[in-house]
């Protein structure tokens, strides 16, 4: 177990989730359904994503290491621009074009309502090109795939829990910058790494 790659992933992801879709969808998802059931399901949804993920991210670690290091410094670059451009922007997406592709539901609909809109939300998803990033810089995929998880399930408690609370107190847009400055702290890892 690499703890230093699980520790990275989950500061890195966790700061790059609680800004993004993710938090708002799951946080609409909890004022319509139970939030344990919309917990449950999306932490369903990310747990299936996240496995992709690594599974991508340790196929691309037996590319040659120059090149995997290349294209991980050049996403964690597209990743700071992409967090930079949605803050400049201080667009708040209030999550309801999620949610409105769940209809009412109780138990195991809910359940699985919660997952089906994650799921479709967070394919190409900033964390999950960070996790396939992480998992070929560190070739670590349990320690990826756990920190991971563990920074997307966080994420989805707090959106369920005290989602509304926290936006209070945290503007969208200084989130999006705190994740903006670990992308490019990663990159700037990785270049010095390249150049070695």
């Amino acid at each position: 177990m690499d703890v230093t790659a699980l520790v990275l992933t989950f500061g890195a992801i966790f700061v790059v989730e609680l800004p993004d879709k993710t938090f708002l969808a799951t946080l609409v998802l909890a004022t319509k359904y139970r939030p344990i059931l919309v917990w449950l399901g999306v932490s369903a949804a990310f747990a299936v994503q996240t496995t992709v993920a690594v599974l991508l991210g340790h196929a691309a670690s037996f590319l040659p290491e120059t090149l995997v290091r290349t294209v991980v410094l050049v996403m964690f670059l597209a990743g700071a621009v992409i967090l930079i451009r949605e803050g400049r922007s201080h667009q708040q997406d209030s999550g309801e074009e999620y949610a409105e592709a769940a209809k009412a539901a109780t138990g195991w609909r809910a359940v699985l309502a919660s997952f089906l809109v994650l799921f479709a939300a967070e394919w190409g998803d900033l964390s999950q090109l960070l996790t396939i990033s992480l998992v070929a810089k560190y070739e670590a995929p349990v320690s990826v795939f756990i920190g991971a998880l563990a920074a997307l399930m966080v994420v989805s408690g707090l959106a369920v829990v005290a989602g509304r609370t926290l936006l209070r107190f945290v503007s969208l847009h200084v989130l999006h910058y705190v994740g903006a400055a670990v992308c490019l702290l990663l990159a700037a890892l990785t270049f010095v790494e390249l150049v070695r």
